[in-house]
């Protein structure tokens, strides 16, 4: 009976943080039971719904039964025995996929291909004995990746043209803007807010020409067999070699690809993989520059990414305005730069016509890659469309350096009122030197111009000084190459792809 009121006095005795250690030293086994599992963030907090769905497991198994009803739809053309009724039970269950006798197969058999073959079968059973007729699980496999891929990279370039869309708007509204230009990050010639956006729109264009070359060409495996030799089809077609061929190409056909690759082993070559992911890793590349651009603005308070009205910047720090956007950005793009690495490895290990080292990271990388593609993009639409210049502060940075530039000119327009080049160039020396002094000495503004408006040597451009340290006078052809880049190169690609900027992203950015 003493018993309990020991354990209380003791419980009694310990102090907050020994109370806190005992609380905290194990997690009770039914706290939160749907929250227990690793969610990807990727996944769950960034990607998009639509780049999500192309990489879903319902759009891969039914691109499997597709894959099926292809097959058997071309051999049924080129006079293997399957029926009518065959095809239409196929056709007609593409899309009732029971995930979960899938799974209970996938048990029995250790095979997911075979899996999914009997939950097909279940569903078509006069079909069963013709599904998956003389085909290689990579037949279903490797062909889907491709589909998915096809379909991923028009996902991406429509994505990239509307970029591409929101920052020609920007750089229209800026063409003509003077900024300081920078190089080694310190202050060099001037440029145009609209010239700086145009660089970061070549690189883009760029982009777009490969991700244009991947859809055009990317071939489907087709019809192969076990090591690329197309020995199965042989047979089944009684060694007629043209019946094989066309077998494949209509197969191609049937699944909207222009073309088969020529030759493979057991798998398409995991060549085209890293082509694929270093065409991503350009695009992160790309984005990278961009919102890396952008967080160094941001620090010189010249330009801001959107902020929502109630977003906060720093949980500590309420003043904060973080471009976390563009931080985003830069994360993810770090990422599927690193990719490629990945597959350049899987490439170069694939022994002789396969080895199975290749499917678990491409499970991962592939997606992954498109997804977080996906989501920098759907970002940088969001951050170009939303950006704002400050031109105040853009100009008093530009001015803050102008003078020492805008010396040269001085000393020409002096020199052509009938000064002494050599005394004229002393004299600029040292009142430079003097007004550096001065701003990194004291921290005051830079006063150089008011120095030579005070010295008599000066006097024959006193009356239009302001004139000749005109920043626009010192951009040079910027506002012009703004004007012929997106003209010349930019406005075609989008009036060619107008259709895409028409389609509204079913996502938004909403952290």
């Amino acid at each position: 009976k003493l018993l309990p009121f020991f354990i209380k006095t003791s419980q009694t005795n310990m102090s907050n943080a020994d109370k806190f250690l005992e609380a905290a030293a194990t997690f009770p086994e039914d706290a939160l039971p749907n929250n227990q599992v690793y969610e990807h963030p990727l996944v769950q907090r960034y990607a998009t719904k639509e780049m999500s769905f192309v990489w879903s497991p319902a759009m891969k198994f039914t691109t499997w039964r597709k894959l099926w009803t292809a097959l058997a739809t071309a051999e049924q053309e080129l006079g293997i025995e399957i029926t009518d009724e065959q095809l239409e039970e196929m056709r007609k269950n593409l899309f009732d996929v029971d995930f979960e006798l899938a799974a209970q197969k996938e048990a029995e058999f250790r095979h997911d291909v075979m899996g999914h073959v009997h939950a097909f079968g279940e569903v078509a059973p006069k079909a069963m004995p013709v599904i998956h007729l003389g085909a290689t699980s990579c037949y279903v496999g490797d062909n889907t990746d491709l589909i998915q891929i096809r379909d991923a990279l028009k996902l991406i370039k429509r994505k990239l043209i509307q970029v591409l869309d929101t920052l020609k708007v920007f750089a229209e509204k800026h063409r003509d803007l003077p900024t300081l230009g920078y190089t080694h990050y310190q202050p060099a010639q001037l440029t145009t807010v609209g010239k700086r956006a145009c660089l970061w729109m070549q690189d883009m264009l760029l982009d777009l020409e490969r991700v244009d070359r991947e859809i055009e060409e990317l071939p489907m495996r087709g019809v192969k067999g076990t090591t690329g030799t197309q020995a199965s089809f042989l047979e089944l077609f009684d060694g007629d070699h043209e019946k094989v061929k066309a077998l494949n190409k209509r197969v191609c056909e049937l699944m909207d690809f222009k073309k088969a690759i020529p030759v493979s082993g057991q798998t398409y070559t995991r060549k085209i993989d890293f082509n694929i992911l270093s065409v991503l890793s350009g695009i992160a590349q790309s984005a990278y520059k961009m919102c890396g651009d952008i967080r160094l603005l941001a620090n010189l308070k010249e330009v801001e990414e959107p902020f929502a009205k109630k977003q906060i910047g720093s949980s500590a720090m309420a003043y904060k305005r973080n471009p976390m956007r563009s931080e985003r950005v830069c994360s993810l793009a770090r990422y599927v730069m690193s990719l490629p690495n990945a597959a350049a490895n899987t490439h170069a290990n694939q022994w002789f016509e396969r080895t199975l080292d290749d499917s678990a990271i491409r499970r991962v990388v592939l997606p992954e890659g498109f997804l977080a593609c996906d989501v920098i993009l759907t970002l940088l639409a969001n951050i170009s469309d939303g950006m704002v210049v400050w031109p105040n502060v853009v100009r008093a940075h530009v001015m803050a350096e102008l003078p020492f530039m805008s010396t040269e000119v001085i000393l020409m327009e002096c020199v052509k009122a009938g000064g002494d080049r050599q005394e004229l160039h002393e004299a600029i020396r040292v009142h430079s030197m003097d007004a550096g002094a001065v701003v990194k000495g004291e921290g005051k503004p830079n006063d150089l111009l008011e120095r030579i408006a005070k010295d008599p040597l000066f006097t024959a451009i006193h009356s239009k000084l302001d004139t000749l340290v005109d920043p626009k006078q010192f951009v040079g052809r910027a506002p012009e190459q703004v004007d012929e880049f997106l003209g010349e190169e930019v406005k075609p690609i989008l009036e060619a792809n107008k259709e895409l900027l028409a389609m509204e992203s079913v996502d938004r950015v909403n952290v």
